[in-house]
């Protein structure tokens, strides 16, 4: 039975830790810098400044979020367990009366805090500056980004936690953190096509588009982009997105399972050990 009071108060300090360092402050002010310079200089190749639309200011930020998002939840949470251990504080943790799912529970929403905090406060003026521009009826889409973004986010630190619990050592975990981003954010879409050229097309169609659900940052690129029909019909994936992947409650809900999953097996193997 897990202990709410238990799981708050390891989630509270882990939260407070990282606003003590400045972690929440120095990420809130990248995404802030970045979304800034996208939403305002996105359109200086067409010679205009300051947001086009809403569908390509999202669609610009896209990309920043599939860089940086992956790479900041795991620099976040690879070291949750193993650091502990390495410092030599997990066994006193452990002495205390908590259960291991508890403790890593509370790692987890503490650090997920910090994460979501960072996240929304980088992306406010920027959505300030599209209501401005656009109305409130844009803060609809761009909502949607944000809402999708931290949930993206929320994968990436269940994988770093997990990541945690299986590495030796704080460099192994670190090294498997790096090759996981560079596996899921650089690898898995050039591997995808490469499979569908070599097969002359046969492996495409639903099974290359349902492979994509293999991987949250391609979850969070249909979430952002197949919804918008310009987008979508620039990059043609009308002919590799079949509509049941437009579908808003499926594509949300593996999202959630990627977020579940990887926390549920962690768990599991921190209560094994």
């Amino acid at each position: 039975m897990i202990e709410p009071r238990q799981v708050a108060a390891v989630a509270g300090k882990e939260f407070r830790d990282r606003l003590r360092n400045r972690w929440v402050l120095a990420v809130a002010v990248v995404f802030t810098v970045f979304s800034l310079a996208i939403t305002w200089f996105g359109g200086a190749a067409q010679g205009q400044l300051g947001p086009r639309s809403i569908e390509f200011t999202v669609t610009s930020l896209v990309s920043l979020v599939i860089y940086l998002i992956p790479l900041i939840a795991l620099l976040l949470g690879f070291d949750a367990i193993v650091g502990e251990r390495e410092r030599g504080s997990l066994d006193l943790l452990l002495a205390l009366p908590i259960t291991r799912t508890e403790l890593l529970l509370g790692k987890y929403l503490g650090l997920a805090g910090a994460l979501l905090l960072s996240t929304l406060a980088g992306f406010a003026l920027a959505g300030a500056l599209l209501a401005q521009r656009f109305g409130g009826a844009a803060l609809y889409h761009y909502g949607g980004f944000v809402l999708s973004a931290s949930l993206l986010g929320l994968a990436f630190l269940s994988l770093a936690v997990l990541i945690s619990v299986l590495a030796r050592d704080r460099t192994r975990a670190s090294g498997l953190a790096i090759a996981l981003w560079f596996a899921l954010v650089l690898v898995f879409d050039l591997l995808l096509l490469g499979l569908l050229v070599a097969s002359g097309g046969a492996f495409g169609g639903d099974l290359l588009a349902y492979a994509l659900l293999a991987n949250p940052t391609d979850i969070f690129r249909i979430l952002n982009v197949f919804s918008l029909d310009d987008v979508r019909s620039l990059y043609g994936l009308a002919r590799i997105v079949p509509p049941a992947l437009g579908n808003l409650w499926l594509m949300g809900g593996a999202m959630v399972g990627w977020i579940v999953l990887p926390l549920v097996v962690a768990a599991w193997r921190f209560r094994a050990r």
